[in-house]
Formats: C-alpha cells, sequence, structure tokens
C-alpha cells in the first residue's frame, strides 16, 4: 500500500490518524510539528500527508505552502486535517496548495474515501 506522512502535534490525535491509516493496509511515518514535516516530506518522500494546521514552529499552512512550492515534493498531495472549520481557513488552505481539507476530529469513513481518491485506489 501507499506510505502515509501524518503531522500533528496531539499525540491522541496522532495515534488516530496512524490507526485509522495503517487499518487499510498503509505504513506511516509521524512527525510532531510543521519543520518535522516538511523535512520528513523530502527525506521519506510519502505518497500522501495528512497535516494539522495549529502547531508549533511552523504552522500546517505554512508547511503546506512549503511542500507543494519545493519542486522535490510539489507532486506529494497534502490533506489539512484541522479544527479550523471555517471557510475562509479552507480557502487559505487551497491557496496553499491543499489538496483536501478534513475536520478534526476526523470520521474515519471520511478520511479513508479522501485518501483513497488521492491514491488513486
Amino acid at each position: 500500500m501507499a506510505k502515509i506522512l501524518v503531522v500533528d502535534d496531539s499525540p491522541t490525535q496522532l495515534a488516530n490518524m496512524v490507526r485509522i491509516c495503517e487499518a487499510q493496509g498503509h505504513q506511516t511515518v509521524t512527525a510532531t510539528n510543521g519543520m518535522q514535516g516538511v523535512e520528513l516530506a523530502r527525506t521519506e518522500r510519502p505518497d500522501l500527508i495528512l497535516m494539522d494546521v495549529v502547531m508549533p514552529e511552523l504552522n500546517g499552512f505554512q508547511a503546506t505552502r512549503k511542500i507543494t512550492r519545493d519542486p522535490e515534493t510539489q507532486h506529494i498531495p497534502v490533506v489539512l486535517v484541522t479544527t479550523k472549520d471555517q471557510d475562509t481557513d479552507k480557502v487559505w488552505g487551497e491557496r496553499q496548495g491543499a489538496a483536501g481539507y478534513i475536520i478534526k476530529p476526523p470520521q474515519e469513513a471520511e478520511l479513508v474515501a479522501k485518501i483513497r481518491e488521492l491514491l488513486g485506489a
């Protein structure tokens, strides 16, 4: 299956998304802040990234922008998974290059459907 990078500073949210991904047979790599997420996107070359927005050091919008504008990682789809539920947040996420936007806590069926859609599975 696919390699999915999960980026979230909440241990509970991180564990939940890892559990959902691994239950679908995917391999996961984790990061707890945006800077780590950008670095792991470059070194691990995941097939997909699930990215929180509100994090220390580099937020998810900033990390998504770095990933989607870097020629080495711009092909990797990024899904923002966040508590920020305003339409303006979603639009801003899309402007940063996000391929999807899911409100936390993610419903398992919604997250699985988005992963399958973006991986073409």
